[in-house]
């Protein structure tokens, strides 16, 4: 049957129900009914039960439920375009899909685990993972045995990554943080230089091994109280033993890979090195009889020298210029702000009402302003039970600013494997390893505070955001385009004059920095934003009455479209 309209040039249209049948192999239409009369409401309505379409009336059409899904649609689809579901491929299913939940949901909403349960009732993650239970929730020692599991897989998860990710010869960075935890039951947590300042609490240490271009690889908690140098064995000893890799360049800080760990761990198991010196160590090689000649970088900034204190090294002298300008300013800044408040000391000496005396309680007030800012090397300061003389140490001042700008690299790798430019840009590169750190400890993951007692799980825990910020990293490259982040560095390296100068964004990162708008005019997201706006793609299940129910995705944005197509992600 079909709705057919019939022209009538002395009237209105005639609107006919027809049916359409065979008589002895031809084919025949019949009318059965004049529409015309019907309210144009009523004909449309016909003509989709005749299509076959679900009717219902608007008062019986209801949304049940909606869910947030774009955000979980692109995490959870890079996970899976990434390898990572493979990557727990072993172990009970429950456990495994818990531990990749976990993992998305510390993406799209950091949070404790009680919190992160009752978030995957929230959103389409549980569903998305088939983790949901007969109750419609997943309850949270269900994650405390997930995270357990997680935990005890992680030397297999490594090794996976490091024979993606590595091979022989290649740069690994290494660098180390640590964060603070509640309480005071975990063995791990121990009081140590506190790099969240908040020395009032006791922290752990975790070192991070990252591929060259800062893709996350491995990572270990050690105890709060745990010097930088003294994490370097462990490392070696995963980079040698668990992953197989005969010859790497580990690339540390001049606070990590220091002489003593050169002589008694880099050096025995033949791992090559680039690190830097430290201040005295220049200082040596700058003096007047040393292989560092000042003035040969007033109109370059880049060059290799040698020095019988490092036999068998390249040394390679960078000065940055702007570097140098920026700590003379904050050098003068510093100074002036110190002698001020010395200044103040000496009114309270000089006060009538209650003055400051006796050469113990001045010299107390003045070390608390000396060493707030660490300045005491640039004073020449008298006490006496009465009074206080302040002079600047201008030979002292000018001593260390001959210096400023100045740094120097130094490795064992031949200059035929590493020329001088690229070895400044594999040391820099551990800016790499920062950004990860940054990005696990604040607003993107949120490692911190940590509330685990257990090692093992604390250790899991750790594990479990690195694991995230894998996700990140890669949804970070695709999605550079509609970020902030820079999505054209090989133009940004292109116009920097030297490795040794200060690196400058390219002219695509610029205009969108400026214009705050992408190339097709959309607007530009950081990544946290952009996951909030790939939110409100919501998974909305509709009643129509007796006609039942459907699942409806809303329609993505130009901007949402854009980003699902970055990330190789369907709805």
């Amino acid at each position: 049957m079909y709705v057919v309209t019939i022209p009538n040039q002395s009237a209105r249209p005639a609107i006919l129900l027809r049916e359409s049948y065979r008589d002895q192999g031809r084919v025949k239409n019949r009318t059965l009914a004049n529409l015309s009369d019907w309210p144009p409401e009523r004909i449309a309505a016909l003509q989709a039960a005749l299509r076959g379409e679900w009717l219902a009336r608007r008062e019986d059409t209801q949304i049940l439920r909606t869910l947030p899904h774009g955000h979980v649609a692109a995490v959870l689809g890079t996970a899976r375009r990434i390898g990572l579901d493979a990557l727990l491929s072993d172990g009970p299913e429950r456990h495994r899909n818990l531990a990749l939940a976990m993992i998305v949901q510390r993406l799209l909403d950091p949070a404790a685990k009680l919190a992160t349960a009752r978030a995957l009732d929230q959103d389409t993650a549980a569903d998305s993972l088939g983790v949901t239970l007969a109750l419609g929730e997943v309850r949270v020692n269900e994650l405390y045995a997930a995270l357990d599991w997680l935990g005890a897989a992680q030397p297999s998860i490594e090794q996976a990554l490091a024979r993606r990710h590595l091979h022989d010869g290649t740069l690994v960075l290494y660098d180390v943080s640590s964060s603070y935890v509640e309480g005071r039951c975990c063995p791990l947590a121990r009081f140590g230089h506190s790099r969240d300042h908040r020395s009032d609490k006791m922290q752990i240490v975790y070192g991070l091994l990252c591929a060259s271009d800062g893709c996350p690889i491995a990572i270990e908690v050690f105890e709060g109280n745990t010097g930088d140098p003294t994490t370097i064995s462990d490392q070696i000893a995963k980079l040698k033993g668990r992953f197989g890799l005969q010859r790497v360049v580990m690339v540390g800080d001049r606070g990590m890979i220091t002489q003593a760990r050169l002589e008694h761990d880099l050096k025995p198991a033949r791992i090559d090195w680039i690190t830097a010196l430290k201040a005295p160590q220049i200082q040596k090689l700058a003096a007047e009889d040393g292989p560092l000649q000042l003035s040969f970088f007033d109109e370059r900034d880049l060059a290799e020298i040698a020095s019988p204190d490092f036999p068998g090294e390249r040394l390679i002298v960078c000065k940055n210029h702007a570097l140098a300008a920026e700590r003379r300013r904050k050098r003068n800044a510093l100074l002036d702000a110190t002698e001020q408040d010395l200044k103040k000391i000496q009114q309270r000496i000089l006060s009538k009402r209650k003055p400051l005396r006796g050469a113990d309680e001045i010299g107390v007030a003045v070390g608390k302003v000396i060493n707030r800012r660490k300045l005491a090397k640039h004073f020449d300061l008298t006490v006496t039970d009465a009074s206080l003389s302040i002079a600047r140490d201008h030979a002292a001042i000018a001593k260390e600013a001959a210096l400023d700008g100045f740094y120097v690299l130094r490795t064992n790798v031949p200059a035929n494997a590493l020329d001088s430019a690229d070895t400044v840009r594999a040391y820099k590169s551990l800016a790499r390893v920062e950004r990860a750190f940054r990005s696990i400890k604040t607003i993107d993951l949120e490692i911190r505070p940590l509330y685990h007692w257990a090692s093992p799980r604390v250790r899991a825990h750790v594990l479990l955001c690195m694991l995230a910020y894998y996700v990140e990293w890669h949804m970070r490259q695709v999605l550079a385009p509609i970020l902030f982040d820079d999505h054209e560095p090989r133009a940004a390296e292109a116009s920097r004059s030297s490795p040794v100068a200060k690196a400058q964004p390219s002219p695509a990162a610029k205009r969108k920095a400026a214009t705050k708008r992408t190339n097709d005019g959309q607007p530009v997201h950081s990544f946290r934003t952009l996951l909030a706006d790939l939110a409100t793609l919501a998974r909305n299940v509709v009643s129509f009455g007796k006609a039942g129910e459907l699942t409806m995705f809303t329609k993505p944005t130009k901007l949402q479209q854009r980003a699902l197509d970055l990330l190789g992600v369907k709805i």
